[in-house]
């Protein structure tokens, strides 16, 4: 998927599940800057569908990498996008982990 000239999804994937939950993987290349210094914006979310706080989020969204538990927010050192991954995955309930 394209979004803009400097912009582009490289991975955008949603599952709902029937207990109300959404998992939901997004990651954009973004020029690199000071504020993303490795050209990649990133989002690893499962929570309650509609919930303001998430169960479990990983993400990048104001250039610091941050790992949310529900309404704490916590920065983070960015060991790479395939560690976060696995990470975000371990944590989602083990029935769940199939679909990622």
């Amino acid at each position: 998927m394209y979004i803009s000239d400097d912009v582009t999804v490289l991975k955008d994937e949603v599952e709902a599940y029937a207990d109300g939950t959404v998992a939901r993987v997004r990651v954009l290349s973004v020029p690199t800057s000071e504020r993303f210094e490795e050209g990649i914006k990133y989002a690893y979310h499962y929570g309650e569908a509609g919930a303001t706080d998430p169960i479990i989020r990983f993400d990048n969204h104001h250039g610091v990498h941050e790992l949310h538990l529900g309404s704490e927010t916590f920065e983070i050192d960015y060991p790479g996008l395939a560690e976060i991954f696995r990470a975000w995955r371990a944590a989602l309930p083990a029935a769940k982990r199939a679909d990622w």
